[in-house]
């Protein structure tokens, strides 16, 4: 076992201490002693190691995490761009950094709110934005409550059923539950997008409106959208843009032009924030002029999370207007580029141009799955792309690559999937077996899954 391998209480050694504070200290005479029923009944359970110890484990720990900032990270549906380290910089600066909630409406906090909002306005079609929710799924539950409180304003209240199509990210049937909303789900065509013929049936005076992603989660243009939103216009409801994938429209197509209402961004995925982990995130809410009234429904005590704001306004203006909208366009050309690039090893099922990100659908030959791939792609110094999702595809490979990656990556990654391509023929079982340079190798993901051991005391039997 290598020494990073092991467990901070693995190091412990009885007696040994990385930092003392004083027993006593004249800065602390006079003050009380702790209550004793704060007090813990035996010692807490710590390691106990030395300063180098614990300086020596948590860098290795730090270094076996894949990271955008340590290499390609194609991830299909989260756009994990570069952030570039100005963003860092400022959000880091002790006048933002120090800040309390409570403290929203100082004049230089609220300059960067009424400025990020101008410029969201501007990329979206939007009229204005809230800031409160604190995540994409947080976004949409807001903006499914903004759509119910505007049909509720108006005695419209037997709208309570939303349309969901069945190539949509999970979070929004879950997200429309929720809100005390029933799914309907509309069907997809052959061409994996909406099915209009199967859309037009459903609309009646329930549907409070449609929750899309456009382009959708095959990286596919909703082509007919202006045609839906004149339909659900017309039945009397709303259109709700989810904009997990708003990166390639960036300076080229507006959800507000299209005939959305209301509408989340992910602004730790279209505007560089660090993506992943769990957090932090951002998913402020636009509306249309209409709709501007209910922006204070209350989802939230105060605005969501600053730094990542403030990272997102520091990306735009750093791009400026004219660089702003290049971002769809590099986002879409590098998804095309690696798509037709790698399609004759691998399934294309859907052939049409892509925008950021693209399906495949495994590999054309050899005994190696989607599963195989993604492992094997570890070896290489890549992170995988999401593999098995959308549900459309039984092998599904979902690849973005991002405005702000390189010919030269793109190049270097598209030869490791042909490389890897050629092993599921010549040598499958090193794909079978792959990872095989990573600290850990193959784990059980099912066992791990239903039957997690979160703990290090069950872990050890201690």
């Amino acid at each position: 076992m290598k020494y990073y391998d092991k467990l901070i209480f693995e190091l412990s050694k009885e007696g040994r201490v990385g930092y003392s504070l004083p027993s006593k200290c004249d800065r602390c005479a006079g003050t009380e002693a702790i209550p004793a029923g704060l007090k813990r009944a035996e010692p807490a359970r710590l390691p106990q190691v030395s300063e180098l110890d614990v300086v020596r484990h948590y860098t290795n720990l730090s270094q076996m995490n894949f990271g955008v900032d340590t290499g390609f990270y194609p991830l299909g549906s989260c756009t994990m761009k570069y952030n570039p380290k100005i963003n860092e910089e400022i959000a880091a600066m002790p006048s933002f950094a120090a800040l309390h909630p409570l403290q929203k409406d100082l004049p230089g906090v609220q300059a960067v709110y009424d400025g990020l909002d101008k410029a969201l306005a501007a990329i979206t079609g939007m009229k204005h934005f809230t800031f409160k929710p604190c995540a994409g799924a947080h976004g949409e539950l807001t903006g499914l409550m903004i759509i119910r409180e505007y049909h509720m304003s108006r005695g419209d209240l037997k709208r309570t059923r939303i349309i969901v199509p069945d190539s949509a990210h999970g979070t929004n049937p879950a997200s429309a539950a929720v809100c005390g909303l029933e799914i309907v789900q509309v069907k997809s065509n052959a061409d994996g997008l909406v099915d209009v013929s199967d859309l037009k049936p459903l609309l009646d005076d329930t549907i409070a409106g449609i929750m899309m992603t456009n382009p959708n989660t095959l990286g596919l243009f909703e082509k007919d959208i202006r045609e839906i939103a004149q339909l659900v216009h017309d039945a009397g409801g709303l259109l709700y843009y989810d904009g997990a994938n708003m990166n390639p429209l960036i300076g080229t197509v507006r959800p507000g032009d299209m005939g959305f209402d209301v509408m989340h961004l992910n602004l730790h995925k279209s505007f560089s924030t660090p993506h992943g982990g769990g957090g932090p995130g951002s998913g402020p809410v636009g509306v249309c002029e209409k709709l501007v009234p209910y922006l204070g429904v209350n989802v939230s005590g105060f605005n969501g999370n600053f730094g990542v704001m403030l990272r997102a306004y520091a990306y735009i203006l750093m791009l400026g207007r004219q660089n702003v909208k290049l971002c769809g366009k590099l986002a879409t050309l590098g998804a095309n580029y690696i798509k037709e690039s790698l399609k004759d090893v691998y399934e294309l099922p859907l052939p049409q141009v892509c925008k950021h990100e693209f399906v495949f659908d495994g590999l054309k030959s050899g005994t190696a799955t989607t599963l195989d791939v993604a492992k094997r792609l570890l070896d290489y110094g890549y992170h995988a792309p999401t593999i098995y999702f959308p549900l459309l595809f039984h092998q599904a490979i979902m690849i973005e690559p991002t405005e702000t990656e390189s010919k030269e990556t793109l190049d270097a990654f598209i030869d490791v999937m042909r490389r890897i391509a050629e092993e599921s023929v010549s040598d499958p079982e090193i794909l079978h077996n792959a990872p095989h340079d990573t600290p850990i190798s193959r784990p059980d993901e099912t066992a791990a899954a239903r039957n997690p051991i979160l703990k290090y005391w069950d872990a050890c039997g201690c």
